[in-house]
């Protein structure tokens, strides 16, 4: 039986958990904490012109420390609807909200985007998903879609920073690998990346990344990667070798790069337990600012 790419991958985010994933529980930084102050999120949509005909949903989080009185930090999610549920995997703005409470990382906007749908042309037909053309092709297109689009649009509204070391992105699995080559077109745009059982496998390319890495002069980027044992293996590559040569290459070109590999499958569960952590390592050079009336920033 054959499958669709865009299928595949729809199976890939939708499987079950897988041994080993039952050890990875949230801890007390991936919950509401009594006295923490809550960012407040909304929901956009896009239409987009450089991925034309598509259309897609956008959740933008902005946390209770925003004033608008100094530029934001910024991190941007692919599969944004995975990140920004509260009652998922990950919980991303229960993160941010305590972090940032506690001073462990900046003031920081959260973009969480959904890749495109390209609605049906009448009626009874099916929507065409655009998610592994935009997650997968290694070129410049989505990069450039998110600095000549949605940001901008989200700048509309909010003060951003233009400092790339102050810019994350991640994503997981296609997302992961979409975040990393996001951060590879643009390191003068995004320093750092979250990849979550990234796919640097075949599926468009992307098994060539390690032998790129090695033979290409290091970029200023700063790389973190999660794995597990019990990841995919399938026709389009093994995912756990695919991620240790990643990790193999971006240590032999001496990045700043982090990797933890457990025992999970392709899902959020361990990606999701140890995000206050990545996200604390991510951001551990940052020194909150003190303004001219001795307050931090």
């Amino acid at each position: 039986m054959r499958y669709s790419t865009a299928l595949v991958i729809l199976l890939l985010l939708t499987s079950p958990a897988s041994a080993g994933d039952e050890q990875y529980v949230l801890g007390a930084d991936s919950k509401r904490k009594d006295g923490t102050p809550v960012g407040k999120v909304t929901r956009h949509s896009h239409k987009s012109e450089l991925f034309p005909g598509t259309e897609r949903d956008y959740w933008v989080y902005v946390p209770a420390q925003y004033d608008g009185s100094a530029p934001a930090a910024v991190m941007v999610f692919q599969d944004g609807k995975w990140y920004v549920n509260e009652k998922g995997q990950f919980r991303a703005t229960v993160v941010f909200d305590n972090l940032i409470h506690s001073g462990e990382m900046p003031i920081t906007i959260g973009i969480f985007i959904n890749p495109g749908v390209v609605p049906a042309a009448k009626k009874g037909a099916k929507a065409r998903r655009n998610r592994s053309f935009e997650y997968d092709t290694l070129s410049d297109q989505y990069v450039r879609f998110l600095v000549e689009e949605l940001i901008p649009a989200v700048a509309k509204d909010y003060k951003l920073t233009r400092d790339p070391k102050m810019r994350a992105i991640a994503g997981i699995s296609s997302g992961g690998i979409c975040a990393f080559t996001a951060a590879w077109e643009r390191p003068d745009y995004f320093h750092k990346v979250v990849s979550h059982v990234g796919s640097f496998t075949n599926i468009r390319g992307g098994h060539v990344y390690p032998s790129i890495i090695r033979k290409t002069e290091r970029k200023n980027i700063r790389v973190f990667l999660q794995d597990g044992a019990n990841d995919l293996d399938n026709l389009h590559g093994n995912w756990p070798l695919a991620n240790n040569q990643m990790a193999a290459a971006l240590k032999f070109s001496k990045y700043d790069f982090g990797f933890v590999f457990g025992e999970g499958g392709h899902n959020g569960r361990h990606g999701g337990a140890i995000l206050p952590d990545t996200l604390r390592w991510l951001w551990r050079d940052w020194k909150p600012q003190t303004g001219k009336d001795g307050k931090k920033q």
